[in-house]
Protein backbone atom coordinates (compact mmCIF):
# COMPACT_ATOMS: atom_id res chain seq x y z
CA UNK A 1 0.00 0.00 0.00
CA UNK A 2 0.96 3.30 -0.68
CA UNK A 3 2.19 6.30 2.09
CA UNK A 4 -0.33 8.01 0.43
CA UNK A 5 -3.85 7.97 0.01
CA UNK A 6 -5.57 8.01 -3.44
CA UNK A 7 -7.18 11.90 -2.28
CA UNK A 8 -3.46 13.14 -1.69
CA UNK A 9 -2.26 11.09 -4.85
CA UNK A 10 -4.48 13.19 -6.87
CA UNK A 11 -3.89 16.50 -5.09
CA UNK A 12 -0.02 16.22 -5.79
CA UNK A 13 -0.87 14.59 -9.76
CA UNK A 14 -3.16 17.65 -10.17
CA UNK A 15 -0.66 19.81 -9.36
CA UNK A 16 1.12 19.90 -12.85
CA UNK A 17 -2.04 18.72 -15.02
CA UNK A 18 -0.38 15.03 -14.88
CA UNK A 19 3.03 16.27 -16.02
CA UNK A 20 6.68 15.25 -14.39
CA UNK A 21 8.24 18.05 -12.65
CA UNK A 22 11.71 16.82 -13.89
CA UNK A 23 10.89 16.66 -17.39
CA UNK A 24 7.49 17.68 -18.27
CA UNK A 25 6.32 14.17 -19.83
CA UNK A 26 2.98 13.13 -19.29
CA UNK A 27 1.70 10.67 -16.74
CA UNK A 28 -1.14 8.09 -15.89
CA UNK A 29 -2.46 8.65 -12.82
CA UNK A 30 -3.43 4.82 -12.47
CA UNK A 31 0.03 3.88 -13.26
CA UNK A 32 1.05 4.96 -9.80
CA UNK A 33 4.00 3.01 -8.74
CA UNK A 34 3.89 0.21 -11.21
CA UNK A 35 7.44 0.85 -12.30
CA UNK A 36 7.96 -0.21 -16.32
CA UNK A 37 4.34 1.10 -17.06
CA UNK A 38 4.12 3.63 -19.53
CA UNK A 39 3.50 6.95 -17.46
CA UNK A 40 4.36 5.59 -14.39
CA UNK A 41 4.75 7.76 -11.74
CA UNK A 42 5.38 8.60 -7.80
CA UNK A 43 5.28 11.30 -5.66
CA UNK A 44 8.79 13.61 -5.32
CA UNK A 45 10.23 15.50 -2.61
CA UNK A 46 11.03 19.00 -4.35
CA UNK A 47 13.71 19.29 -1.54
CA UNK A 48 14.95 16.38 -0.48
CA UNK A 49 13.53 14.89 3.06
CA UNK A 50 17.68 14.18 3.62
CA UNK A 51 17.73 18.13 3.34
CA UNK A 52 14.92 18.90 5.43
CA UNK A 53 11.87 18.50 3.06
CA UNK A 54 8.00 17.91 4.45
CA UNK A 55 5.29 16.34 3.54
CA UNK A 56 3.29 19.43 2.92
CA UNK A 57 1.40 19.35 -0.05
CA UNK A 58 3.80 22.52 -1.52
CA UNK A 59 6.91 20.32 -1.40
CA UNK A 60 5.41 17.19 -3.17
CA UNK A 61 5.21 16.56 -6.91
CA UNK A 62 4.36 14.09 -9.86
CA UNK A 63 7.22 12.13 -11.13
CA UNK A 64 8.03 9.33 -13.22
CA UNK A 65 9.64 6.87 -11.37
CA UNK A 66 12.74 6.86 -13.64
CA UNK A 67 12.95 10.91 -12.95
CA UNK A 68 12.72 10.74 -9.39
CA UNK A 69 15.13 7.56 -8.56
CA UNK A 70 17.63 9.41 -10.92
CA UNK A 71 17.18 12.69 -9.27
CA UNK A 72 17.81 11.07 -5.75
CA UNK A 73 18.46 13.03 -2.89
CA UNK A 74 19.62 16.48 -5.20
CA UNK A 75 17.24 19.79 -5.59
CA UNK A 76 14.83 19.53 -8.43
CA UNK A 77 16.26 22.16 -10.02
CA UNK A 78 19.16 20.48 -10.73
CA UNK A 79 17.62 17.58 -12.10
CA UNK A 80 15.14 19.65 -13.87
CA UNK A 81 18.15 21.36 -15.52
CA UNK A 82 19.20 17.94 -17.06
CA UNK A 83 15.65 18.42 -19.50
CA UNK A 84 16.38 21.97 -20.26
CA UNK A 85 13.84 23.18 -17.88
CA UNK A 86 14.20 25.56 -14.68
CA UNK A 87 10.77 25.68 -12.93
CA UNK A 88 7.71 22.66 -12.59
CA UNK A 89 5.20 22.91 -14.80
CA UNK A 90 2.29 25.61 -14.03
CA UNK A 91 -0.24 24.72 -11.93
CA UNK A 92 -4.13 24.85 -13.65
CA UNK A 93 -4.84 28.12 -11.84
CA UNK A 94 -1.30 29.73 -12.76
CA UNK A 95 -1.57 28.73 -16.21
CA UNK A 96 -5.10 30.30 -16.60
CA UNK A 97 -3.81 33.53 -15.24
CA UNK A 98 -0.79 33.29 -17.95
CA UNK A 99 -3.03 33.05 -20.94
CA UNK A 100 -5.11 36.01 -19.67
CA UNK A 101 -2.41 37.83 -19.22
CA UNK A 102 -1.04 36.90 -22.49
CA UNK A 103 -4.38 37.06 -24.37
CA UNK A 104 -4.90 41.29 -23.13
CA UNK A 105 -1.48 41.61 -24.48
CA UNK A 106 -1.77 39.94 -28.12
CA UNK A 107 -5.61 41.59 -28.00
CA UNK A 108 -4.39 44.95 -27.53
CA UNK A 109 -0.78 44.64 -30.02
CA UNK A 110 -3.19 42.93 -32.63
CA UNK A 111 -5.61 45.52 -32.19
CA UNK A 112 -2.83 48.51 -32.08
CA UNK A 113 -1.79 47.30 -35.61
CA UNK A 114 -5.09 46.61 -37.04
CA UNK A 115 -6.28 50.46 -35.88
CA UNK A 116 -3.04 51.76 -37.60
CA UNK A 117 -4.06 49.74 -41.03
CA UNK A 118 -7.48 49.44 -41.12
CA UNK A 119 -9.16 52.18 -38.76
CA UNK A 120 -11.84 50.93 -36.09
CA UNK A 121 -12.64 48.30 -37.53
CA UNK A 122 -9.21 47.11 -37.74
CA UNK A 123 -8.84 47.71 -33.99
CA UNK A 124 -12.22 45.83 -33.38
CA UNK A 125 -10.76 42.90 -35.53
CA UNK A 126 -7.12 42.88 -34.08
CA UNK A 127 -8.56 43.06 -30.48
CA UNK A 128 -11.09 40.14 -31.00
CA UNK A 129 -8.35 38.26 -32.91
CA UNK A 130 -4.89 38.71 -31.59
CA UNK A 131 -6.91 37.76 -27.83
CA UNK A 132 -8.17 34.69 -29.32
CA UNK A 133 -4.66 33.30 -31.03
CA UNK A 134 -3.00 34.58 -28.03
CA UNK A 135 -5.03 32.82 -25.42
CA UNK A 136 -4.56 29.56 -27.48
CA UNK A 137 -0.42 30.04 -27.14
CA UNK A 138 0.89 27.25 -24.53
CA UNK A 139 2.02 29.80 -21.93
CA UNK A 140 5.04 27.34 -20.96
CA UNK A 141 6.63 27.47 -24.19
Amino acid sequence: MSAYDIERRREIFKKTKGRCHVCSGRLIFKNYGMLGARGSWEVDHGTPQAEGGTEHLNNLYPAHITCNRSKQDRPSRSARMEHGRTRAPLSAAAEERARVKQAVAGALTAGLVGARFAGPVGFWIGLIGGGIAAYALDPES
